[in-house]
């Protein structure tokens, strides 16, 4: 691999065999952590230069697309007030559509006009597809467009809408259902979407606002780790950053620290860094380091720093050479953080949209969608930022890239493209 990646006694999972070669399966890629394998992809293209086909979407959304077994999929509303919502999948050569499968959910729900219905990420193991589209469930098919099985875990209000992501883990589908007045994590399994374990989190308020009358919520979607040699559950709630035990879903411990004047908002995913957990609150909010590694309450024991306020952060940064990078929604900035002690070493403004994916880091360098359609394509160091490319779409966009074989797939408003030589 190009890069380095500083590994201590806690590192994200991989599981061997159950990724294909240049897969990017679900939210974040094969690791669930914005790396990519790959050594050889596109530094520049336009909306008409290394534009291997691109297809046109029915609505906005800010899911991100995945890539599995040469099939590329996405999560789509067909209408504006979610009551239509599909799973399309394309194929990976020529970008035609293999099949849609639409679930005719029929009920109006809240979201924001920030967060299209269907602004979930899909999440597949080579032949099987899983899609959460929130109080319309969750299903599974296979890759000729089958039903395999539904779940339906009741209705999940937000004013600001939904937008968690499933993750797969060997034969197990990890779902964080939130936001809404019930919040769980809990896993299924695959074969069968039957429960095996469900854990549900303790709230204040009803799911959208605190009892003090301040937003609350959490968009995140969990990250698998191994710490001490225990696979975990790591998912951060509006006020507290939580690990589960992957087998039977104990809590193993908890860190307080996102909880906030304006509000206990959790947007990103948490970025491991080594055996330090990073997890930024939204709207401004705080954000935590925590040494992992111990058992129950550590905020007192584990919790190596605290930032009172922040810049808003809704995409999820990377870990790089003992460095996180964070993309921060405003003032547009991305930010080089050093995860031991919190201190910011620099911002740097990227001269375009709002920053709402998040970060991609493959063959040592970073790529960023912001919201013009213009990703911007980078190196890393803990001292600079350096630009290396600008590439324009100009079309709205708040998903992030997936990377796969040579070749960079972008989920626009209005299209789906494939980017390569």
């Amino acid at each position: 691999m190009p890069h380095r990646i500083v590994i201590l006694t806690c590192s994200i999972l991989l599981i061997p065999g159950l990724i294909q070669a240049g897969d990017w399966p679900g939210f974040r890629g094969p690791h669930g952590n914005g790396l990519a394998d790959e050594k050889d992809v596109p530094v520049n293209w336009s909306a008409i230069e290394n534009v291997k086909w691109k297809t046109a979407l029915p609505r906005p959304c800010n899911g991100s697309p995945i890539v599995s077994n040469g099939k590329v999929f996405v999560a789509c509303a067909e209408d504006a007030d979610g009551k239509l919502r599909s799973l399309y999948c394309f194929d990976r050569v020529t970008g035609k559509q293999a099949w849609v499968q639409t679930v005719d959910f029929g009920r109006e729900m809240p979201t924001h006009k920030t967060n299209p219905f269907c602004g979930t990420t899909p999440t597949a193991d080579g032949k099987r597809v899983v899609v959460w589209h929130g109080s319309a469930g969750l299903h599974c098919y296979d890759f000729s467009g089958q039903k395999i099985w539904s779940r339906n875990f009741g209705e999940f209000k937000h004013i600001w809408g939904y937008g968690t992501s499933p993750v797969i883990h060997g034969e197990r589908v990890i779902l964080h259902t939130g936001p809404g007045e019930r919040v769980s994590v809990l896993a299924l399994n695959l074969a069968t979407g039957n429960t095996v374990w469900e854990k549900e989190e303790p709230l204040e308020g009803d799911g959208s606002r605190r009892t003090d009358g301040e937003y609350m919520g959490s968009w995140c979607t969990p990250v698998i780790a191994t710490v001490g040699g225990q696979e975990q559950i790591i998912c951060a709630m509006p006020n507290r950053l939580v690990g589960y035990d992957i087998s039977n879903g104990n809590v193993l411990w908890h860190c307080a620290g996102l909880r906030h004047k304006k509000g206990d908002l959790a947007y990103s995913s948490p970025v491991m860094a080594g055996d330090i957990c990073v997890d930024t609150g939204g709207y401004g909010g705080p954000g935590i380091g925590v040494r992992l590694g111990e058992s129950g309450d550590i905020t007192a024991k584990s919790r190596l720093w605290r930032t009172e306020k922040n810049p808003q952060s809704i995409g999820t940064g990377v870990f790089v050479e003992g460095f996180v990078y964070r993309p921060n929604t405003s003032p547009n900035t991305i930010e080089c953080i050093d995860p031991r002690t919190g201190k910011s070493l620099w911002k740097e403004g990227t001269g375009g949209g709002a920053l709402w994916g998040s970060i991609v880091y493959v063959a040592g360098r970073g790529y960023l969608t912001d919201q013009g359609g213009t990703t911007l394509v980078f190196s890393l160091s803990q001292d600079k930022l350096t630009v290396i490319a600008k590439n324009r779409l100009d079309e709205k966009c708040n998903a992030t890239p997936a990377v796969s074989d040579g070749q960079i797939f972008i989920r626009t408003h209005q299209h789906l493209y494939c980017i390569g030589q």
